[in-house]
């Protein structure tokens, strides 16, 4: 958990921020954790739409939350908070971390995102 602390405080506050602003996307976009290659730090973005992560804001995309309704509709209807609730149960924090393998050359070790 160290990455995680260091740049969110904990995992609970990583999980709350990126809910968050997920939740905040107006419409049809995504909620992302990207690493920023500049600052070698992980950072919390949202696009609209399908606008690419790494082309609107130069992050490398390591995890993205589909908030378009055809994401969660069948099964949540249009309540996309309890949808944002539950996409923390399907994760693959072994894919997030071969995402930051494949994306910097920092090697931060984002195995230690894998869920607690």
């Amino acid at each position: 958990m160290e990455v995680i602390k260091r740049d969110f405080g904990s995992f609970a506050r990583f999980k709350e921020k990126l809910t968050a602003v997920s939740a905040g996307v107006q419409g049809s976009g995504w909620g992302w954790l990207g690493f920023n290659k500049e600052q070698g730090r992980l950072q919390i973005a949202a696009c609209a739409n399908q606008d690419p992560l790494q082309g609107t804001t130069g992050l490398i995309p390591l995890l993205g939350i589909d908030v378009w309704e055809h994401a969660y509709y069948l099964q949540y209807k249009n309540v996309r908070p309890d949808y944002l609730k539950a996409i923390w149960n399907v994760i693959n924090w072994d894919n997030v971390t071969e995402r930051e393998d494949a994306g910097n050359s920092a090697r931060l070790r984002l195995d230690v995102l894998r869920k607690p």
